[in-house]
């Protein structure tokens, strides 16, 4: 195993601490790539050799440190690459690394439904199921030339390897200042869409506050939904973390501007096509944030999209002056 992949078990809003924890890691190994809120992915095939351990064994101390230095438990998945890692991190438990070794990766998959595969979203899902591809098992035996023909050449070559157990992936060292986020926890596990709309819409509008503030625009956005524990039948056990979906979405073009951002983040959960969910908490994350002096913003002749950044610009004066609360839409003033 030289791939963790680690999900610290950091109590709502406090993504702060995600760059201490991640500089924990980056005592045992540079390669360590943040997966913001409360993630993280590191390769340590030069610390086994460094300090003589396996992997396993390096995730054991590591959990030690991440207890005594910051108080935060962690659950860790191990694997020969960065998917495999990530999908064995759905099964693990604190004080228990799951690992999945090379040998075991197909007979790992075989049983889990597509839309378990990283990369596999639920259209791409969809379509699988549609010809009873339903489980990674079944897509792993599928012809090569038959993905190809649902899902296009490309993808379908991808599809055929991942499934099979084949990761090709790496981890690519990042840092979280190449991003900006915000949570929107609930009181109570909440069903209402409008509420999960007006979360949303708040999230946005502070997100996109603090790009101006900052000068900055993002390219992308990336929406996590936090559910309740799911019942027994589906997950094998009636407790345990909070089940998450997250989706990232590249914007048309880099911006900062709130309405753009609220749109997206609108899309993404449309996308999801959440039914009665039991929402724990919402967060949403801007990507690769870049100079708002470089970024180029296409023209339309339409006045209200100039009226609204001009109302953004005055707006975010006042709250420069009276506070985040001087001015909110009023859906989020009831």
């Amino acid at each position: 195993m030289t791939i963790l992949c680690v999900r610290f078990q950091l109590p709502p809003a406090h993504e702060a601490a995600l760059p201490g924890l991640l500089g924990l890691l980056e005592d045992f190994t540079p390669v360590v790539e943040a997966l913001p809120p409360d993630g993280a992915l590191a390769d340590l095939r030069g610390a086994e050799r460094y300090f003589g351990r396996d992997a396993v064994e390096l995730a054991s101390v590591i959990r030690v440190r991440t207890l005594a230095h910051h108080g935060v438990d962690c659950m860790i998945g191990a694997g020969p690459g960065p998917m495999l890692a990530r999908m064995a991190l759905r099964d693990a438990r604190p004080g228990v690394t799951r690992v999945v070794t090379e040998a075991e990766g197909a007979d790992f998959l075989a049983g889990k439904p597509v839309v378990a595969l990283p990369g596999v979203g639920a259209a791409t899902a969809r379509t699988l199921c549609e010809y009873g591809l339903d489980t990674l098992g079944r897509v792993a035996a599928a012809p090569l030339s038959t993905l190809q023909r649902l899902v296009g050449a490309k993808a379908g070559r991808e599809l055929h390897e991942k499934a099979n157990g084949v990761d090709r992936g790496r981890v690519v060292p990042n840092g979280v200042s190449r991003s900006l986020a915000t949570e929107r926890p609930f009181s109570r596990d909440e069903l209402d869409p409008d509420r999960h709309r007006r979360a949303l819409l708040s999230a946005a509008g502070e997100l996109g506050a603090r790009l101006r503030a900052l000068d900055k625009v993002c390219g992308a956005l990336t929406l996590t939904v936090r559910y309740a524990d799911l019942p027994r039948s589906r997950t094998g056990s009636s407790g345990g973390t909070p089940i998450s979906t997250t989706r990232t979405r590249t914007l048309k073009e880099p911006t900062a501007h709130s309405a753009a951002l609220t749109r997206t983040a609108y899309e993404m959960y449309e996308a999801l096509g959440l039914q009665r969910a039991r929402v724990r908490a919402m967060s949403l994350r801007a990507e690769g944030l870049g100079p708002a002096e470089q970024a180029s913003h296409q023209l339309t002749f339409d006045p209200t999209d100039d009226k609204l950044r001009r109302i953004e610009e005055v707006a975010d004066r006042v709250r420069a002056k009276f506070g985040p609360r001087a001015v909110m839409p009023g859906t989020l003033a009831a």
